[in-house]
């Protein structure tokens, strides 16, 4: 169900026109909203956390309605349909016909009626024209009445905040304006619980409300302090890569860099896609960075810069522009039409997009000074549009994405209206706030990437927090955002809204997609959000999934390195049985990722990883027929009884599999994706559908393989006919086969 809707405050001079309001303040955290029709007024204070509604009359006739029940009674006098009840006062106590009970405060006498019209519907009203303050809140618990009692005559109307950075150590201040005496009681959610510094709490007993996000509970004073523990991590992983994982790190390397072709360089045409894309060529350039493999990087940077330079031409539709009326930076293509680049032209996901884009011109100005001095400013607005951390910016605003009470960001633009705020990828938030740091250090200085470093730990705190289910937490637990135990079940949320939480998300019900998306992408930095219980729970909770061939690797890609935070040698033997990454990982990327992972038993990490058989080989199915080649269509087929008249195959590396090269005619063996064709040597180019994974075969003598198409995941079996097909759904469908020296 949508947000349900308890009360409307009003006054009975207001005509109901959506002309007569207007907003009269904000600030990173409030508005204050003001209704007027002639010379009266209502201003009402938003602030979250109060847990009262605060609404300021002047020479206005208040006037409350129930929109969830009907009014019971008021001050223990009860009513009927049709009935009035009046009182006069500065305390009410308000029950409405669903059992729930308020109270509303006054900061002078006041004559309130109570109209009981039906079961659904009543009204508070005055007797007259009122100027001073009305303050309505839930009366959950009777024995929360003595603290809102002592505290109702205080409110807050504005939050001011500041930040401070002392080394790996970072502190947010939130600090409330108020009006009235006494101390300021708000409310806390487990997120600010965990951060916040020398609090002055009640006992939950005394007050708390249970929301979306778990417990709300009490702390008195104006003033938060919220310290933040901050990554020193910026661009690699803290550890070298492990010994056992140098040659497969490198090997992939080389064999990753080579396919990258400046002149075939994709043009932008979108930031999403684009972007997730790029953004895993350009972590190559750091890993041979990392390993040594300096001579590679430049042929990386001329790739990545190739694709950017699309951004600067005038022929391109995606363009950006800077939009007036929000203030950002928008595709140009989008502005008018929501469903371009996902809505992006009306501010969705803009951290997900422009973390990307960041991380990549980040990696080009690192090892490009030129290119840096040259597309410094025009790099730099994006990163204005999701980290701009200063009021005194005119043209953007103070974090965009970022909501500061409710400890992440929101994905959601304008696009949606005034409906509600979600966002579903949390990875690619944390994401948007570490290309944003790795940009700004190397463009902007230390101030700028403090700054990011202190969003990104927030942003990952709520990770951990709200996206990240553990069955474990305690029911009690004021740090468990979650009570209830079937939904933590769960073990990962798919998206959070300001008015519901679930396990799915709005394109995909697979186990693995609702994981890897809070997941992805791969980077050093992540290593504080992959905390080693939640990731274990991840793998297992996805096994099925994980074991199913008609899955996607990508998704199972980097659930696997997730899960190297736990283990990282039970990760890297199932990484090994990956033949595709998807656009925003690469093979590199993964095995360097688990290579550098925190290693306690000092134990080698990728150890004797299985590999294809490599060199020229005669192929023989444990039939004893050797495969041969048809001359008409290439179609293999186990047909031959004698070596002499067997063909010769090439098999050569690629990340976790190989090709196999027909010699005789340079052919590279395909494999049809649907597994419904035979194997034929008929492709003069490798791609995809060229690529195999041979292993060693469970349960058979050394030297007997299974041969799985990366086309599909399926098995290579001999059929009725002899040839050979992919359509094998597990490794027991396979057929043995033994690569012969040739």
């Amino acid at each position: 169900m949508p947000t349900q809707l308890d009360w409307r405050a009003s006054f009975s001079e207001h005509s109901g026109g959506f002309d007569a309001h207007k907003a009269t303040a904000f600030d990173t955290q409030t508005v204050t909203v003001q209704y007027f029709q002639g010379n009266s007024s209502m201003t009402a204070h938003l602030v979250p956390g109060s847990p009262y509604m605060t609404f300021e009359y002047k020479s206005a006739t208040p006037l409350l309605t129930t929109l969830s029940g009907g009014i019971k009674s008021l001050n223990g006098k009860a009513l009927s349909w049709g009935d009035t009840v009046s009182e006069q006062g500065t305390r009410f106590t308000v029950v409405d016909t669903k059992g729930t009970t308020y109270l509303i405060y006054s900061d002078s006498s006041i004559k309130l009626t109570a109209k009981a019209k039906n079961d659904n519907k009543g009204t508070l009203s005055a007797d007259g024209k009122f100027t001073g303050i009305l303050r309505l809140v839930m009366l959950r618990d009777p024995n929360h009445q003595t603290l809102l009692d002592a505290h109702s005559t205080v409110y807050p109307v504005s939050v001011s905040q500041d930040y401070s950075i002392s080394g790996d150590s970072g502190t947010v201040t939130f600090k409330w304006e108020t009006k009235g005496t006494g101390d300021l009681l708000m409310l806390t959610w487990p997120h600010h619980r965990e951060v916040l510094q020398s609090p002055n709490s009640p006992e939950p007993s005394a007050l708390s409300y249970l929301t979306l996000k778990g417990w709300m509970c009490p702390t008195l004073g104006n003033t938060w302090q919220l310290t933040y523990k901050l990554t020193s991590i910026t661009w690699n992983a803290p550890r070298d890569v492990d010994p056992s994982c140098k040659e497969s790190v490198v090997n992939g390397l080389k064999y990753e860099v080579d396919q990258l072709d400046p002149s075939k360089a994709p043009a932008p045409n979108e930031f999403y896609y684009w972007g997730g894309t790029l953004a895993a060529k350009s972590r190559l350039a750091l890993i041979a960075d990392h390993v040594g493999s300096k001579d590679l990087i430049d042929p990386i940077i001329k790739y990545l810069k190739a694709s950017f330079e699309g951004w600067f031409s005038a022929a391109n539709k995606a363009l950006p522009a800077y939009e007036t009326t929000w203030g950002g930076v928008i595709s140009k293509e989008g502005a008018t039409n929501v469903w371009v680049d996902f809505g992006n032209g009306y501010f969705n996901d803009h951290h997900f997009h422009y973390g990307y884009f960041l991380h990549i011109a980040a990696v080009i100005a690192k090892y490009d000074p030129d290119w840096l001095a040259q597309h410094r400013e025009y790099v730099t607005f994006f990163a204005r549009d999701i980290i701009n951390p200063s009021s005194d910016d005119p043209f953007f605003p103070i974090t965009r994405c970022l909501d500061w009470f409710a400890g992440h960001s929101w994905a959601s633009g304008i696009a949606n209206g005034a409906g509600s705020r979600d966002q579903e990828s949390v990875g690619e938030a944390v994401n948007g706030y570490y290309g944003a740091m790795l940009w700004a250090t190397v463009a902007l200085g230390q101030e700028h990437a403090n700054f990011a470093r202190l969003l990104l730990a927030i942003e990952q705190q709520a990770a951990r927090k709200y996206w990240h289910l553990y069955p474990s937490a305690g029911k009690d637990d004021p740090m468990n955002p979650y009570p209830e135990a079937k939904f933590r079940d769960l073990i990962t949320v798919g998206n959070v809204m300001d008015w519901q939480t679930g396990a799915w998300l709005f394109w995909g019900a697979e186990k693995v997609q609702i994981a890897a998306i809070q997941i992805l992408p791969v980077t050093p930095v992540n290593e504080v959000m992959y905390d080693a219980e939640w990731v274990s729970n991840i793998f297992a909770y996805t096994m099925p999934e994980l074991t199913n061939a008609s899955y996607a690797d990508s998704w199972k890609s980097v659930i696997y390195a997730a899960y190297s935070n736990a283990k990282p040698q039970e990760a890297a033997a199932w990484s090994a049985n990956l033949s595709g990454w998807g656009s925003g990982n690469t093979y590199t990327n993964e095995i360097y990722f688990i290579s550098t992972r925190p290693n306690p038993k000092d134990q080698p990490i990728c150890g004797s990883l299985p590999q294809n058989p490599y060199g020229d080989f005669k192929i023989q199915a444990t039939s004893g027929k050797y495969i041969v080649c048809a001359a008409n269509g290439g179609q293999l087929s186990a047909s031959s009884n004698s070596s002499n008249y067997a063909d010769t195959f090439s098999s050569a590396y690629v990340p976790n599999a190989g090709t196999l090269q027909l010699t005789s005619n340079k052919q590279y063996v395909t494999a049809d994706q649907s597994g419904a064709y035979s194997l034929s040597a008929a492709r003069a180019i490798a791609d995809t559908w060229e690529r195999f994974i041979i292993r060693q075969k469970i349960g058979e003598s050394q030297g007997v393989y299974s041969i799985k198409a990366a086309s599909n995941g399926k098995y290579v079996r001999v059929g009725s006919d002899g040839t050979l097909i992919n359509d094998g759904a597990v490794e027991n469908d396979a057929t043995g086969f033994r690569f012969v020296k040739a």
